[in-house]
């Protein structure tokens, strides 16, 4: 995939238009809208209104949620099998004490950087996903994201 610039630290968030600037912005104005009804014009109707509008963003946000926690799955699975064809022999047996969240911040580095990324989390020097992220020298991209 074709790309303005190269990914990196900076840029590596995903935005999809039609989900965060259309779709997102098109239901919460109908939640308000229907809240206000709801408010100003009390009826079950608007009362129902408002719920459904409630729910709308719910579903919106669930299904969001639940394509990023089966990324997640993947990249899990993906990263222990790479580290376990990377890492030395001390690592491979504590990549089952690595986070899903370190390993999904993991997945930006390049092979060579790997072990020594995965020792400092392990030794908890590297904690959180945007300390890990932003300690990769080596920047893997993936376009692939959802």
């Amino acid at each position: 995939m074709a790309q303005a610039q190269p990914q990196n630290f900076g840029n590596h968030a995903r935005l999809v238009p039609a989900f965060h600037f259309v779709a997102f912005p098109i239901l919460a104005v109908n939640l308000l809208y229907s809240l206000y009804r709801a408010a100003t014009g009390f009826s079950w109707d608007t009362l129902l209104a408002a719920l459904v509008a409630l729910a709308l963003i719910i579903v919106m946000l669930c299904a969001r949620l639940f394509a990023l926690w089966a990324q997640d799955r993947v990249i899990r699975l993906e990263m222990r099998l790479k580290m376990s064809a990377l890492l030395p022999d001390d690592l491979k047996s504590r990549i089952g004490e690595l986070s899903t969240e370190s390993l999904v911040a993991l997945r930006f580095a390049g092979d060579a950087e790997l072990p020594g990324l995965v020792r400092q989390v392990l030794d908890g020097s590297l904690k959180a996903q945007k300390e890990i992220k932003q300690a990769i020298t080596d920047w893997q991209a993936d376009y692939q994201r959802v």
